[in-house]
């Protein structure tokens, strides 16, 4: 019979589901968009029915497709988002707050104060992004009239909310690497921090316990897919990815190439000293088990070539982009920073906006759009640069996914600009097969994560004959970046 895992994709904009085999195929696949709702402006929120409704959907469609029955379901989702649901009834208490809602910034700023003590516990810093200050604003604005006070409701990031759910109620839980996207997680104990607890006013007995990301978390009732299913696998969705790409090791790492990019580092069983705008999170190790790893975001990737298309009209559609590069000997000297909506890491300066430099009469539609590649590499190779030096992990390979990496030449590029392979799976629904791969390793579907691995196929971009082009190109980049931010910077004079 051929053995088979659910694999749950929970993300902002909807829900995936995949059926996966022990031989690393896709059997079937479902989807269900999910509605946003956005209150007022920065306020963004999710109705927790809906997702679980839509998720349940998806699910059901991708078993029929397969014509199997998983033996395992694995949960990955995206992170952040917070519910809110009353422990007798299972009803919301509102509806969630989005990771992307930024309505605490006020309190965020308010916490700078506590920004040292709060990243030596968490390797977050104080933002709205993270769970604890919209849990904090849940408590304060939806709570106060509720019968049977705080002891009556329970919290947690979506994972626990369809675990909760698909259990009926049973298991209250979540994994690690949800758990340190809170702010309220103790990465260092791994534990609940009663300070952070007692900082936000949230009670302990409203949060989900936290469990091993490969392991029991309860078994799906019967009447949702046709049969009792354990649920053997959880992750956020970018440690999802990571452990997806088989990054298990020190120094293995991935990039995700989409609207921006997300990259992390996997440092292995130490915390790494962190800074310089890096996140410090909890990540997989082989077993399953917590190891830690670096992340941060650059926030405009594939988004620059949807503006060379649509405000600029240089391309007709992201495609072309490869021929245009490869049509031009070099950049002619352009080189864009593409900071649209301010600069990530490693710079972290919001007042940044895209610069062009380089530009001469003899400078052609194809050069820009050649620069505009390159600046993806470039911005990945200062980040990744930075992790290394963070962490004295070493950088052994990146692997890849998203929709950029169908672009062979700037993969290439890549593998130039780093001076190590750039890897791209067969598969690029990596989160998915990330969750898949924790719930398989629990139950037996694979032996092993290398076991896992060796179903996955991958095309390798090995630094090349361009690599001396690339460096010198590397330096010409970090001129624009200093052109770019001495403009944000030089507004006062």
């Amino acid at each position: 019979m051929t053995r088979t895992v659910l694999a749950i994709d929970q993300g902002t904009t909807g829900s995936t589901c995949l059926v996966i085999t022990a031989d690393g195929r896709i059997a079937g696949r479902g989807y269900r968009e999910i509605t946003q709702y956005f209150p007022e402006p920065g306020l963004v929120e999710h109705d927790a029915e809906e997702i679980f409704a839509r998720t349940c959907e998806a699910a059901r469609e991708a078993i029929a497709q397969s014509g199997l029955l998983p033996e395992a379901i694995g949960i990955t989702n995206q992170r952040e988002t917070i519910v809110v649901w009353d422990r007798a009834t299972g009803t919301p208490l509102g509806r969630a707050i989005v990771w992307q809602d930024r309505r605490t910034a006020a309190r965020c700023a308010a916490l700078e104060p506590r920004r040292e003590a709060i990243y030596a516990a968490t390797g977050l810093v104080t933002d709205p992004y993270f769970t604890a200050t919209k849990l904090e604003w849940i408590i304060q604005h939806r709570a106060a009239g509720v019968a049977g006070g705080l002891d009556s409701l329970l919290a947690g990031t979506v994972d626990s909310w369809l675990i909760w759910r698909l259990t009926n109620g049973g298991v209250h839980a979540t994994d690690p690497t949800n758990a340190s996207r809170t702010m309220l997680y103790d990465i260092g104990t791994h534990a609940w921090s009663d300070q952070l607890l007692t900082l936000f006013g949230v009670p302990r007995t409203m949060l989900p316990e936290v469990r091993p990301s490969s392991g029991d978390f309860g078994v799906a009732d019967a009447a949702y897919f046709g049969r009792a299913i354990p649920i053997t696998g959880v992750a956020g969705d970018q440690q999802a990815a990571l452990f997806g790409q088989g990054c298990w090791q020190a120094g293995t790492s991935k990039n995700t190439y989409g609207t921006g990019t997300f990259l992390l580092l996997n440092t292995g069983s130490e915390r790494p000293a962190g800074g310089g705008g890096l996140l410090t999170t909890v990540a997989c190790d082989a077993t399953g088990g917590a190891a830690y790893a670096l992340e941060a975001s650059i926030f405009i990737a594939g988004a620059a070539v949807q503006w060379l298309r649509d405000g600029l009209g240089i391309v007709g559609r992201a495609g072309e982009t490869e021929a245009m590069a490869r049509s031009v000997d070099s950049n002619g000297g352009v080189y864009f920073v593409p900071a649209l909506t301010g600069l990530g890491a490693p710079a972290w300066e919001p007042n940044a906006r895209g610069t062009i430099v380089g530009l001469t009469r003899g400078t052609t539609r194809e050069h820009i759009v050649r620069a505009t590649l390159e600046a993806m590499c470039y911005g990945t190779a200062d980040v990744l640069h930075s992790m290394r030096e963070a962490s004295g992990a070493p950088l052994d390979v990146l692997r890849v996914d998203g929709g950029a990496t169908a672009n062979g030449w700037m993969m290439q590029f890549q593998a130039d600009v780093l001076g190590v392979p750039v890897e791209r799976p067969d598969v690029i629904e990596t989160t998915a097969m990330g969750a898949g791969a924790l719930a398989g390793l629990a139950t037996g579907v694979w032996k092993s994560a290398d076991a896992f691995i060796e179903s996955r196929r991958y095309e390798r971009f090995a630094p090349g004959d361009g690599r001396a082009a690339a460096l010198e190109g590397a330096r010409g980049w970090q001129r624009a970046v200093r052109a770019a931010l001495y403009w944000a910077r030089d507004g006062a004079s």
